[in-house]
């Protein structure tokens, strides 16, 4: 029997619903002030130009599982309201990429890389840099006020959006929460791997994958023990994705990751990777290893030559080897409280193997 017709390519509506919601959404400011054509222009094509649109994914199998029926009157705007997470993914991009000085994302140049480079073609006055920061900002922000109106304007009965409210408020003050944690920790040196772990569940875990499930779940009025069951199955896999992200930060092919190899590096990321290699070099007195893992972190002008050495390092201390298995750790654990929830098919399914393709993905 074939999949009803969202299930099976989920992420092509999620496509249709963004494209339909920006267009609106952007015409009206356009027609108003022409010169913001330009940053509603990049706005639409960040979103619309790739990512994997997890985040919507999982808030939809999370409504599917706790009785969300795709054939039934909900489903569009179910589909418009989860959609809006990835304008939440849009903001904390551009803002991320800004904040840490990225020069490209998905191989193409940053907002605030796109946009100081525009500011120079044109010579303008000021400082182009100045000008590329202020609109990643600005389109940032615009980003996550869009988001708002995208999930309250989705055709839904009053209570249904009522009840996924928490989930929509808790999401929003948790990943902004998360982004000052990962600056607050970069900035004070802080290179525990309890630290690591704390921006991990923060910063990744509740917006990719816990608060989305809650969010969907809680759409189609699941009741708190079955909430409860999600978060952790979400907790546990949102933090092994990230642990998968920190080692593709490292050890990625930029040619599939989007990114040059060693950007977490240059920018100065205090992952559970890197801490995990400073405490094992401690422990084995691997001083020479030590100090190249230590050196590295936060060097704008690391070369390839030493994100190898980077490499070597933590593989020969088994820092490497060490987030392999809490990645295996967490996932087990992970699909041990989804089997628990019991979850209305093909939805047990489903996140099964977004949980096996977000902790063994390459990209």
């Amino acid at each position: 029997m074939s999949e009803p017709g969202f299930d099976a390519d989920f992420p092509a509506h999620v496509e249709r619903a963004l494209a339909k919601f920006l267009a609106e959404a952007g015409d009206p400011i356009r027609a108003m002030e022409p010169s913001t054509g330009p940053g509603v222009d990049a706005l639409s094509e960040f979103v619309l130009g790739g990512g994997k649109r997890l985040r919507p994914t999982f808030a939809w199998w999370g409504w599917r599982g706790a009785g969300g029926d795709p054939a039934g009157p909900d489903a569009e705007g179910v589909l418009q309201a989860v959609s809006s997470l990835e304008l939440v993914q849009a903001c904390a991009l551009i803002h991320d990429d800004l904040m840490d000085s990225s020069d490209s994302r998905r191989g193409s140049p940053t907002v605030h890389v796109a946009f100081a480079k525009r500011h120079a073609d044109h010579g303008w006055l000021g400082s182009a840099a100045s000008f590329g920061q202020a609109a990643a900002v600005l389109l940032g922000d615009l980003a996550l006020a869009w988001a708002d109106d995208m999930f309250a304007g989705a055709p839904l009965p009053a209570p249904t959006l009522a009840a996924a409210r928490p989930a929509w408020r808790a999401m929003r003050t948790e990943v902004l929460a998360g982004q000052y944690l990962d600056v607050h920790t970069q900035a004070t040196g802080d290179s525990s791997p309890e630290a690591a772990l704390r921006i991990d569940r923060l910063k990744t875990a509740a917006y990719t994958v816990q608060r989305p499930l809650h969010l969907g779940a809680a759409l189609a009025g699941a009741d708190d023990r079955l909430i409860g069951t999600l978060l952790s199955f979400g907790r546990d896999l949102g933090v092994a994705f990230q642990l998968r992200d920190d080692l593709l930060g490292v050890f990625g092919d930029p040619s599939i990751t989007g990114k040059p190899a060693g950007d977490d590096l240059r920018e100065g990321k205090r992952t559970l990777l890197l801490a995990l290699g400073m405490e094992l070099a401690a422990a084995q007195d691997r001083r020479a290893d030590a100090a190249v893992i230590a050196d590295a972190v936060g060097d704008k002008d690391l070369t390839e030559d030493a994100v190898t050495e980077v490499r070597d390092a933590l593989t020969g201390v088994g820092a490497v080897a060490a987030v392999e298995r809490r990645i295996d750790d967490l996932t087990t654990a992970a699909l041990e409280s989804l089997d628990a929830a019991e979850l209305a098919e093909p939805a047990t399914t489903r996140l099964r193997e977004l949980a096996i393709q977000a902790t063994q993905r390459k990209y």
